[in-house]
Parts: structure tokens; C-alpha cells; sequence
């Protein structure tokens, strides 16, 4: 008896707030597949009620994501269909379920995308911003200083950048990209598709006004014109000029000797002898 063919993992889109943007075709999917893996099952019961579709849904969320991707895998290699949805949006895009195709696509298994709404793209085309080249960030890093560092490696792209923003975060990050990238035009977009959709346009420090004037609410999707200005020519330092800088922030010799050997990871007796040298 011949092994019965594998199932097909299908990633399905689902709206971002407004219950009639969900497609056709993701509709007709959910009701022929045979399960349905969920970010967060209570919401997505929610809008399958809503479509009156009734189907076994068990939890597939970031944190168990690398654990569950193998019994997804193993349902398919049963010959079952599986629906990967998430909250709101396509799955993978800042929520689980790129562990989940890298493995079926390694396992050789079909994978089928089911495209929908997009907040990413709902916020581009709102803010008015050029939309002919842009680049998506999802979110920053919550810790200041690695989110600081994020911020000066993308502050000289010259495309509009698209970032995610939790609510409670919303006014240290706007103002974090206005102490780092200076004023810019912005656009702030809250409850995408929702009944109280709302847009905050305007510079950077504009933007930043309005959020510290209201209460935070909902999920923000942040969109931020390009720079003008081109990067900087990086500024390549010579040991030599290196080591006269450390001294003249107060290390001695051999203090700035083991730093530079340290970070150019060169033999420290080839630093001293450049040091000597001068």
C-alpha cells in the first residue's frame, strides 16, 4: 500500500482590525484544511465563529514555535493540511512561523502562502511617504542602547523606513529616532482598518507631540521618510593616531597599547613597536 501524499501547509493572512478584509480565498482555505495552527487560539476562535467555520485549532506561538514546528510537520507528513495563522496579519512577519517554514520547505513539503492584509503596507501607502522603495524593520530592541545602535546603522537609508511600536514604548522610541535621525517627515498610524483609525503626520517632533499629549492605545505602525543626506566617509584611524587619541583621553601607554592590540587583534610587541616608532 502506497504512503499517502503529503498535506500542504498553507500561511494565511487575516485581517489587522476590520473583520471584511479577510480574502475569499483564505475564507475557502480554512474551511478544506484539516487544522489550524494559531498564534492565540480564543482569537482566532473569534473570527472563525464569526465565518462560522468550525475546525481543530491547537496553539502555535512564538515561544513554543521550534518545539510545535515538529508536530506540524509530522501532521503534514500524514497527509493532513494545516492553516498557519497569526493575531492579525501574515504569519512570519514579526510573529511566529518562520521556524515552521524553513522546516517544511527543508522537508521538501508544499507551502503555499495565502496573502491578505498588511499593516505594513497600510501604514506606507497612509503616511504619504514615497512608496516606491522602503524597507521593514518590525520592532526595535527594547533595551535603549542596542536600540540606539539599531537606530545609527539605519539613520543614512535613503528609502522610508517602516517599524512596528508597542503602546507602551511609543513616546521613548519617537523620540529616540528624533535625538538620533534629527527631523524627518513621519507618519504615525494607530488601529489600522479599524473604527478609530487615525494617522499622526507631520516632522518627527510634531509626531512626538501629539503621542506625549495622548493616552497610548492599540498598536502603532511607524513610517519615516529616508535620509537626504548621504553617510559619511568612515574615518579609518592608523594605530599611530589611534594610540595618541587613547592617551589623550587619559590611558597610559600600555593601557592604550592592550586596547589597540585588542581590538585590531594584533600581536601586542607589533603595537609597542609602532608606538615606539613615532
Amino acid at each position: 500500500m502506497s504512503a499517502s501524499p503529503a498535506g500542504t501547509l498553507y500561511l494565511v493572512a487575516t485581517p489587522i482590525g476590520n473583520l471584511e478584509d479577510i480574502t475569499l480565498r483564505a475564507l475557502r482555505v480554512l474551511k478544506e484544511v484539516d487544522l489550524i495552527a494559531a498564534e492565540d487560539t480564543r482569537r482566532t476562535l473569534k473570527l472563525l465563529n464569526h465565518f462560522e467555520i468550525n475546525k481543530p485549532l491547537f496553539s502555535y506561538y512564538k515561544e513554543v514555535e521550534h518545539t510545535k514546528s515538529q508536530d506540524v510537520i509530522g501532521h503534514l507528513r500524514q497527509g493532513k493540511s494545516v492553516a498557519l495563522v497569526t493575531d492579525a496579519g501574515t504569519p512570519a512577519v514579526s510573529d511566529p512561523g518562520t521556524a515552521l517554514i524553513r522546516e517544511a520547505v527543508k522537508n521538501g513539503l508544499r507551502v503555499e502562502v495565502i496573502p491578505g492584509a498588511s499593516a505594513v503596507l497600510v501604514a506606507l501607502l497612509g503616511s504619504g511617504l514615497d512608496a516606491e522603495a522602503f524597507t521593514f524593520n518590525g520592532f526595535l530592541d527594547t533595551r535603549p542602547g542596542t536600540r540606539k545602535k539599531q537606530l545609527e546603522m539605519l539613520k543614512y537609508r535613503p528609502e522610508t523606513q517602516i517599524f512596528f511600536v508597542s503602546p507602551h514604548q511609543v513616546r521613548q522610541v519617537i523620540k529616540d529616532f528624533l535625538d538620533c535621525w534629527g527631523e524627518r517627515p513621519a507618519a504615525l498610524g494607530r488601529e489600522l482598518t479599524k473604527l478609530h483609525e487615525e494617522y499622526i503626520r507631520g516632522n518627527l517632533a510634531e509626531v512626538y507631540q501629539r503621542v506625549s499629549e495622548d493616552e497610548p492605545r492599540g498598536e502603532y505602525t511607524l513610517a519615516i521618510a529616508g535620509s537626504s543626506q548621504p553617510e559619511p566617509a568612515a574615518v579609518v584611524e592608523t594605530v599611530e593616531v589611534q594610540l595618541a587619541r587613547l592617551q589623550s583621553e587619559g590611558l597610559s601607554l600600555n593601557q592604550a597599547v592592550a586596547r589597540v592590540a585588542r581590538e585590531r587583534r594584533l600581536p601586542r610587541a607589533e603595537v609597542y613597536n609602532q608606538a615606539h616608532s613615532r
